[in-house]
């Protein structure tokens, strides 16, 4: 018996995948035909996706390409427009090729010549039919975003009414909940943790995930626009931009938005402009130099223990191929003589680097709230210069050829806009004036010393130290050398 491929698809995707009824369905009408004309079904292709010129279907192709390499003598497929809506040009080429094609509703065969007319001809009014639809379709579409109509099911934490509007549901708080603890400072992936453990069930009903919370941060709808996808390959949405190059509401005017200032800073802190503001760790330090230390066999913290500073890793059994460890008051009085030479050398008049993070942290110490004030100014010049490259990135790889495109400049000339307010707000916020008699003068340094607590020493110590990193001893029981064994990196100033 000679075999045949049977081709099955759905136009509208559905939950069931290649197991729905319609696919069940179109295969037992496909099994009978072959029955009945002594064909053995060899293999059978499914795909739950549209016929639409766009679309990669990849049974299709597959099939497709078992019928060009003579696999398979015929394809049995259910009807024309659920073969293929890209008119004559690929259904005239697979029959030039000698392939054989049935469509079983049309009752169609192209071994037979005086179905071949029919079927090309049937081919091309599936396409007008689905080119006519396709234009109703963003017709349609395009005059509900005009008029700020939300289309397809409502974003997470909103809900849709007979206008089209948007406004609060169940799972606002949750947005709202998700920016604030990004803005902290917190990770998606941390963030995406606590609703799960909270028993807060995702968009889709499941656990959550750190790409869900990501999406939410940067979705404009949260912050009252409608949106678009600019294309298959920009995944993210973007603010819909109406003829006049405007962004469009989308909440129902009685509706707030998520707070401007909360979006934008959880932003900027996502994407490493800006550091989150999270409160207090737990716990107390009570040692000089913890989480200064490095052990330089693997890299862990050197938490104390006993009277010495040890390699964490070591201790708790992990593999270290040189663990370090280091008597707590030899090390500490090593990195406070070299902390001391260091800082009262630097040149305060000459503006030596160290000096420069030495005044950026000391003023973050002091002056809090100044400070602040100005690291969020910066974020925020940051944040408008990633705006301007990401536009032209996006520029670059064709983001902005369709209907956007005719917008970009205005685009560009908003964030160049945004770019230089925020340039001079940081600017204005950053001319402060930061006392560091005290670091130019070895002197009262000591006497600084000799009066602060425990904390007041770690943070001096932190002004101008990152990290010390400790190698192992030459042998048990050597004399601490800090010189041959200590590698401190020295504070730098913060990137502009």
């Amino acid at each position: 018996m000679e075999e045949i491929d049977l081709y099955l698809r759905k136009s509208i995707i559905v939950r069931e995948g290649t197991e729905a009824l319609t696919f069940l369905t179109q295969e037992d009408r496909g099994r009978e035909w072959a029955r009945r004309h002594n064909y053995t079904v060899r293999k059978v292709w499914k795909d739950n996706l549209s016929a639409w010129t766009d679309t990669k279907r990849p049974d299709f192709e597959r099939a497709l390409a078992a019928l060009r390499r003579k696999e398979v003598p015929a394809l049995w497929a259910y009807a024309v427009d659920r073969f293929s809506r890209k008119g004559a040009t690929e259904i005239g080429g697979l029959l030039d090729a000698g392939a054989r094609l049935i469509f079983d509703y049309e009752r169609l065969d192209s071994a037979r010549p005086r179905d071949r007319e029919r079927i090309i001809t049937d081919a091309e009014r599936a396409k007008s039919v689905s080119d006519l639809l396709s234009y109703r379709v963003r017709d349609t579409k395009q005059g509900q975003r005009r008029r700020g109509e939300w289309v397809g099911a409502a974003p997470y934490g909103l809900r849709k009414d007979k206008r089209g509007k948007l406004h609060h549901d169940k799972g606002w708080e949750i947005v709202l909940r998700i920016l604030t603890e990004v803005a902290e400072g917190h990770a998606p992936r941390t963030v995406a943790r606590r609703l799960t453990a909270d028993k807060q069930p995702s968009p889709k009903g499941g656990q959550w995930g750190a790409s869900t919370v990501r999406r939410i941060v940067y979705n404009p709808v949260y912050e009252g626009w409608l949106v678009v996808a600019l294309s298959r390959k920009y995944t993210w949405p973007v603010a819909y931009r109406n003829e006049k190059g405007e962004r469009v509401k989308v909440l129902s005017d009685e509706v707030e938005p998520a707070p401007a200032d909360l979006v934008a800073k959880a932003r900027r802190v996502h994407a490493g402009h800006q550091r989150g503001a999270l409160g207090p760790r737990s716990g107390k330090a009570t040692h000089l130099l913890t989480d200064l230390l490095r052990c330089a066999g693997c890299g862990s913290r050197m938490p104390t223990s006993g009277r010495s500073y040890v390699c964490c890793g070591h201790a708790m059994g992990k593999a270290c191929p040189a663990p370090a460890s280091a008597m707590k008051e030899r090390i500490e009085e090593y990195v406070y003589g070299r902390w001391l030479s260091m800082v009262s050398c630097a040149d305060v008049s000459e503006g030596d680097p160290l000096m420069i993070a030495v005044a950026e942290r000391w003023a973050a110490l002091t002056l809090p709230e100044a400070t602040e004030e100005a690291d969020e100014a910066r974020a925020v010049v940051k944040a408008a210069e990633a705006a301007i490259e990401r536009l032209a990135n996006d520029r670059a790889n064709n983001i902005y050829d369709g209907a956007m495109g005719k917008h970009f400049g205005r685009l560009v000339a908003e964030a160049e806009e945004t770019l230089t307010a925020a340039q001079e707000r940081y600017s204005a916020l950053s001319g402060g004036v930061v006392d560091l008699t005290m670091f130019d003068d070895s002197v009262l340094l000591e006497e600084a010393w000799e009066a602060a607590d425990l904390p007041m020493r770690r943070d001096l110590i932190r002004v101008a130290v990152d990290k010390i990193t400790v190698t192992q001893a030459a042998r048990r029981g050597a004399p601490f050398d800090g010189d041959t064994r200590c590698a401190i990196e020295w504070a730098t100033p913060e990137e502009e």
